[in-house]
């Protein structure tokens, strides 16, 4: 993997990844204009999207109906420096005529065995998670992944 940045004026930025623009910028309080998403912002991006790619990656090769796909992440922030992530809480919200026991599946083996980027995170912010489905709460807890060998 491979990454260019480039500043563009105050605190703006952009991200090159293999062709791919991506837009930084910061809170008007840090001289930026909040017309991107900040990294930290970004971060919590990329926490959904790794493992929302293998929720919906698993429960298609269990062939369940996935109707509806969506993801919330709320965060707590250290309040020292370096301010990062203290905890983390990832909400899966599925809709469809899916099983609930091969739901619970297919976060189970993202958040202990699959998503890297949950993985990283995992360090240093304490990761909970919480699946609905249909409506209904039908998991919650810690995040633990198994340590690679």
């Amino acid at each position: 993997m491979k990454a260019n940045l480039s500043w563009i004026k105050d605190m703006k930025f952009e991200c090159e990844n293999h062709g791919l623009i991506t837009s930084i910028d910061s809170s008007k309080e840090h001289g930026g204009h909040e017309s991107a998403p900040t990294p930290k912002e970004l971060i919590l991006n990329a926490m959904m999207g790794c493992t929302g790619m293998d929720v919906v990656s698993i429960l298609q090769k269990m062939r369940q109906e996935i109707t509806e796909f969506k993801m919330e992440i709320e965060v707590e922030k250290t309040l020292e420096h370096p301010v990062h992530f203290k905890t983390a809480k990832l909400v899966y919200l599925l809709k469809g005529p899916i099983d609930p026991e091969k739901a619970i599946k297919a976060v189970d083996a993202s958040l202990t065995k699959y998503c890297g980027v949950n993985y990283m995170i995992s360090k240093t912010c304490q990761i909970s998670f919480d699946i609905i489905l249909n409506g209904l709460s039908i998991k919650q807890g810690p995040v633990q992944f198994i340590e690679p060998n």
